[in-house]
């Protein structure tokens, strides 16, 4: 039955170490500080954000370290998927002026994934049903926005034909 654990999994010491350093990172960059006051934290991610250029990079150069971490223990490709869905979501709203910068304070992709890395990380389990669900309904919204521009100019062209008669 999937989302079940199979086996525990035994790390070597450099998947261990690795797997910190990979926590440390992302705790930086999406929770290390807490507003005063509030039990709402964050990270480095959306102040480095407001850096032209180098803000938008931060997240998805340190996922490749996750996914790199995440094939070396076998982790289920489903749940791979569903990681870089996360840091696209986060590098595609990130694109937007101000609204990116944002919702970097509430999308914390890299802990995200971390969650998923961590879960999958010391249990050899298979995807869950909301991995499933997450990466065909990202999948689905993909496929959506790229037949948009092709079902607009349709309409487009439609409207200008029986206008023109």
């Amino acid at each position: 039955m999937r989302g079940q654990v199979t086996r525990l999994r035994q790390l070597t010491p450099g998947q261990e170490q690795r797997l910190r350093a990979l926590r440390h990172t992302a705790r930086l960059l999406d929770s290390a500080f807490q507003v005063p006051g509030t039990s709402y934290r964050f990270g480095l991610d959306p102040i480095l954000g407001l850096v032209p250029g180098l803000g938008d990079l931060v997240s998805p150069i340190f996922t490749v370290g996750i996914l790199w971490q995440a094939y070396n223990l076998g982790i289920p490709r489903v749940v791979q998927l569903r990681m870089l869905g996360n840091v696209a979501i986060d590098a595609l709203v990130g694109t937007v002026p101000l609204v990116g910068d944002l919702f970097d304070f509430a999308w914390k992709s890299n802990d995200l994934n971390m969650a998923l890395l961590d879960k999958h990380a010391m249990e050899e389990t298979g995807a869950s049903r909301g991995d499933w669900l997450f990466v065909t309904g990202l999948s689905l919204i993909v496929l959506i926005l790229a037949a948009l521009p092709f079902l607009l100019l349709w309409l487009l062209v439609s409207f200008l034909a029986g206008w023109a008669r």
